[in-house]
């Protein structure tokens, strides 16, 4: 008999729903469904680096998508669901009452900005990171220690203070704070309070500064000492987290009805996006896996004993468990990735949305369909322009920092820079310019965990852009001087995901054992160029110049 669960993957844009069948892998069906008022851009100003989400998007999407996901799904399969797994982006956290109710679900505060969960890439508490850097590093405990050394303002310490200086009405309403993946897991099973709600390892050990050597998260007189506005916060929290195989509860009636399951379905501690998107990839110990989406991370997992005390500096943290139980997940990434490209097509459709679209020359709706081609072929032309462009070390150079730099070492003021422009530089040159940034960016990161003794024998890509955009592939490929593999599914995080929602449902004793039986494999491996491998070492040694000048700029 064939048993079945669901992977749910809250993206960036959307929310994406997999049904498995978890004893062979079979991804059966799939759904997205986009949150509606991130989409029209409600909550957001890109010019001060605010992204914020509003939770009614991630219960419409969710519900939207799993429901038409068992429609479409063949008769007699609903059933057979017995686990459901749920990975997030992250740091994306929410300010809530004493009940575990996001503020933005208030009346009073339905359409505050600060009262929504803060996504991940928002950066407007750069300075409440840098306070925390400071202190850290005079405390007699650095609570930045298993974090790479560096706070960053995409964590959830920093935008929590950030909303309480910002908000009186918020501050004042403000009884503590949950991470996405702990809050969708929360409403799912009933257990919403802040002190009793499970709480992911993946979420605290790499963005809250919680850690077992200290007894969790760092310490009361330590946030007080940062700002009183954080007094009492640590009591309303948790000391204990959970790894992802651990049961977090089964679907209420209410949410069974809603979603159309039974509630006997097992609800799986959730985790973000890329480390369970790592373990869809098939993680194994030395091998780097890169999920590529708007932005990137970059997971590896070490066992205890080859890791030992070794801390290393300007990651994103080493936690016990966050990827695989029983070994320790290593976080690393980019700010921007898919974002660079996004970025860049943005300003080459600026005349199409703002001329082409309010002139009278053509039929409004000619105009409407140019520009829905032009979108869907943007990336694709532009990808086969650029990979006719021979690779120079007269070139141009950029860096990848356009949502700032992730790792190695965090800094979010940086910003990016594109030098060796003329009169007859293109659009598709400087789009190459940015795959080789990204590529740049990429090497930087894996140069760090080989510089601190973490080996890396093979890299895995997944991801959107790694299955859309083949000479960005071949670009890492030649960069980085390794072949790199691209997992088969498309849904590499809903599909890690639903490994873990096979473990909480009792079908496999282990993840890895799950990850055996239910991987998609590879479609794809790019291997270097080796016409190319001499020109972008020296590129690759310009792009770190660059960089050095940017950041004294």
């Amino acid at each position: 008999m064939n048993r079945y669960v669901i992977g749910v993957d809250f993206g960036t844009d959307s929310c994406r729903v997999l049904i498995v069948n978890a004893l062979t892998g079979e991804e059966v069906v799939s759904s997205v469904k986009s949150y509606r008022r991130w989409s029209e851009g409600l909550y957001c100003n890109r010019l001060q680096n605010q992204y914020r989400q509003h939770p009614l998007d991630y219960i419409e999407a969710m519900e939207g998508a799993i429901r038409e996901a068992i429609s479409e799904s063949t008769s007699g399969i609903v059933d057979k669901i017995e686990g459901i797994g749920i990975d997030t982006t992250g740091s994306t956290p929410v300010l809530t009452n004493i009940d575990g109710t996001p503020l933005a679900l208030l009346d009073q505060f339905c359409d505050n900005p600060n009262a929504m969960f803060v996504l991940w890439k928002d950066h407007t508490s750069v300075e409440e990171a840098t306070e925390i850097n400071r202190l850290a590093k005079k405390w007699h405990t650095d609570y930045t220690a298993y974090e790479g050394g560096i706070y960053s303002s995409e964590w959830v310490w920093a935008k929590v203070l950030h909303l309480l200086r910002e908000d009186e009405a918020v501050r004042e309403a403000a009884y503590s704070w949950v991470e996405h993946c702990d809050w969708v897991t929360g409403i799912l099973t009933g257990k919403t309070k802040p002190e009793t709600m499970l709480r992911s390892r993946c979420a605290a050990g790499h963005k809250a500064m919680w850690h077992p050597s200290w007894g969790g998260l760092p310490s009361e007189e330590f946030l007080t000492e940062l700002d009183p506005l954080l007094a009492d916060f640590r009591n309303r929290l948790f000391t204990e987290t959970r790894t992802s195989d651990t049961v977090a509860g089964y679907l209420t009636p209410e949410w069974a009805s809603r979603l159309g399951l039974s509630s006997r379905v097992a609800v799986a501690v959730g985790a973000f996006d890329c480390h369970m998107g790592a373990v869809g990839a098939h993680i194994t110990p030395y091998t780097l896996v890169k999920v590529i989406g708007t932005s990137t991370c970059d997971i590896m997992v070490s066992s205890y004993d080859e890791i030992g005390n070794n801390l290393i500096p300007g990651i994103c943290g080493q936690v016990d468990g966050s990827v695989i139980p029983g070994m320790i997940g290593l976080e690393a990434g980019q700010s921007a990735y898919g974002d660079l490209f996004a970025w860049f097509s943005r300003v080459l459709k600026w005349p199409l949305k703002n001329i082409l679209l309010k002139s009278d020359i053509v039929n409004r709706e000619v105009i409407t369909q140019l520009i829905e081609y032009i979108e869907d072929n943007m990336l694709s032309v532009l990808s086969k322009e650029a990979q006719k462009i021979p690779v120079s070390i007269s070139s141009m150079v950029a860096t990848d920092w356009l949502n700032g730099r992730r790792t190695p070492d965090a800094d979010q003021r940086l910003k990016a820079t594109v030098t060796g422009l003329s009169l007859g530089s293109t659009a598709p040159m400087i789009f190459r310019a940015l795959a080789e940034a990204a590529a740049f960016g990429s090497k930087a990161i894996a140069d760090r965990f080989l510089e601190n003794g973490v080996a890396i024998r093979e890299v895995i890509a997944a991801g959107g852009i790694s299955h859309k955009s083949p000479f960005v592939m071949q670009t890492l490929a030649d960069v980085i001087d390794m072949p790199v593999k691209v997992a088969k599914s498309t849904q590499t995080c809903a599909l890690g995901a639903a490994m873990f929602a096979a473990v909480a449902a009792d079908v496999y004793p282990d993840v890895e054992r799950a990850q055996w039986a239910m991987n998609s494999g590879y479609n794809a491996i790019y291997h270097p160029n080796e016409k190319n491998r001499e020109v972008y070492r020296d590129l690759y040694l310009k792009y770190h110049e660059l960089g050095i000048i940017s950041e004294n700029f």
